[in-house]
């Protein structure tokens, strides 16, 4: 598992005593009177307030983000109106974004805050409010929704649906290639929400895989139209993207070229199709705005031979440096993609879809079976990250007592932390997981393939082997939960 930031004692603290902190809060609703009191009765509370910091992290009250700011002198966002900033999601050098809770019904909401070294700008602070006022306007399936503006305790903010699965740059990078048909759906997906927001009289100014977002059942929906038909802004890197304006003036077409965002879609695709971008990343203002950097992209079956003949067509004709010689409009290219589509039949993500909504949007529980507080922690902030409560027990015995009177939604054993004779513990865990139907995840050492092939897994059970990432843990929980409900 990879290593998380610790906080030093040592450090200067904001509050100096555990009053201080509790007062702080109460007031800012990050735990009631009732938690602090078990808190005190559960765990040993000092008079140094990280003590009843770490106590409410352990009980999941506070998440590691809100107890870090806590600990800091420098005022951060933690609660801005009616939300819980939960974890930092995204960064970038103009704000940040936020899985956040709302506190009066507690759905997920995501909430993007302007940096504060530009809360004192004008006209900063004026582009980030645009952003929000014009993407509000926008109502599509295939771009992310803008609810509310607004501005707390010296934060510009707004708040867009938490999109789950996280961002296509990711995606990428952890898969490699997306395949032919996927990329060809998500392609499809982008594609009608540029056509949308052009109709709106809005283009996108700022295309690229970050700033695509995957739903929970795989549909693209574009975020940041920051940038979008800024005609007032200067050609700058802050509110004018370096590429668009270097490959516009490079071809001498208009400003805000609707065939701009085409291009920078084609290089999108590009990557996933390949696992290889079409020109060098850079930070580099001056590499940017290099035009032969757009202009000599090779081939993408010079790349990549083995890529459709139908899709090949379609990114090199996206990615063509003449504008004349791209699509012309977004309607243009998605006739091109539903053509292409129907070698490969119906959308399986519908089915998805149709699934996903007949189900509880109640947050699962995934009990843990985990002794070691470092990896208690990881867990936790992972799983609560990604939408799960996570619920740490220190051996089998304590697991087995919770499943037999109040089962979870998951159990997941880790066999590092197990005392004892791992395989009967492996043994009762599937036994009981079966009785009471409760999907189970089994996290084995290499010390375990002597006898791991023996386990009588049931569809709703798995049994992985270190080394793993936590997100080979979570596509774990996820399928045995999506086993056991089928």
């Amino acid at each position: 598992m990879p290593a998380q930031a610790t906080y030093s004692p040592s450090q200067t603290m904001r509050f100096q005593t555990t009053d201080e902190l509790s007062s702080e809060l109460i007031r800012l609703r990050l735990a009631t009177e009732s938690q602090l009191a078990d808190a005190s009765s559960r765990y040993l509370i000092t008079s140094d307030p990280d003590s009843l910091l770490k106590a409410l992290e352990s009980m999941n009250v506070l998440t590691n983000y809100q107890a870090q700011r806590l600990r800091e002198t420098e005022k951060s966002p933690i609660v801005l109106d009616n939300y819980k900033l939960m974890y930092q999601n995204a960064s970038g050098s103009f704000a940040r974004v936020f899985r956040a809770c709302r506190i009066d019904n507690g759905e997920m909401i995501g909430v993007k805050v302007l940096r504060q070294r530009y809360a004192e700008d004008p006209t900063a602070v004026a582009h980030f409010h645009r952003e929000a006022e014009l993407c509000a306007k926008l109502k599509h399936k295939n771009i992310v929704p803008i609810y509310e503006v607004g501005f707390d305790d010296g934060f510009h903010y707004f708040t867009m649906e938490f999109i789950e699965g996280g961002n296509l740059r990711d995606i990428v990078k952890i898969r490699g290639v997306i395949s032919p048909a996927e990329t060809l759906r998500l392609a499809l997906d982008m594609a009608e929400g540029l056509e949308y927001a052009l109709a709106q009289g809005m283009t996108h100014r700022d295309f690229k895989l970050s700033n695509v977002l995957m739903s929970s059942s795989g549909i693209a929906k574009l975020v940041d139209f920051g940038l979008a038909g800024d005609e007032g802004s200067a050609e700058d890197a802050t509110v004018h993207a370096v590429e668009y304006a270097t490959i516009e003036k490079g071809t001498r077409s208009p400003r805000n070229d609707p065939r701009s965002d085409l291009y920078f879609l084609g290089a999108a695709l590009y990557e996933m199709a390949t696992g290889v971008p079409p020109y060098p990343p850079s930070r580099s203002i001056d590499d940017r705005k290099r035009f032969s950097r757009y202009s000599g992209v090779r081939k993408i079956r010079s790349i990549s031979p083995n890529i459709p003949g139908r899709l090949a067509d379609i990114i090199d004709r996206l990615m063509q440096i003449n504008p004349h010689e791209r699509y012309q409009t977004a309607t243009e290219l998605i006739k091109d993609l539903r053509e292409a589509l129907v070698e490969y039949g119906p959308d399986p993500r519908q089915a998805a879809v149709a699934g996903a909504a007949s189900k509880s949007g109640a947050m699962k529980t995934i009990l843990c079976v985990e002794d070691r507080p470092k990896q208690q922690d990881m867990l936790r902030e992972y799983l609560t990250k990604h939408g799960y409560r996570a619920l740490m027990l220190s051996n089998w015995d304590r697991a087995l007592a919770r499943l037999k009177t109040n089962p979870p939604d998951c159990v997941v054993v880790v066999g590092d932390s197990v005392e004892g004779n791992l395989a009967q513990v492996c043994d009762d865990a599937l036994l009981w997981c079966g009785t009471k139907n409760v999907p189970c995840v089994l996290v084995l050492p290499k010390s375990s393939a002597d006898w791991s092939h023996q386990l009588l897994l049931k569809k709703s059970q798995r049994a992985v082997t270190v080394p793993l990432t936590l997100r080979d843990i979570r596509m774990a929980i996820t399928e045995t939960i999506d086993a056991a409900q089928s």
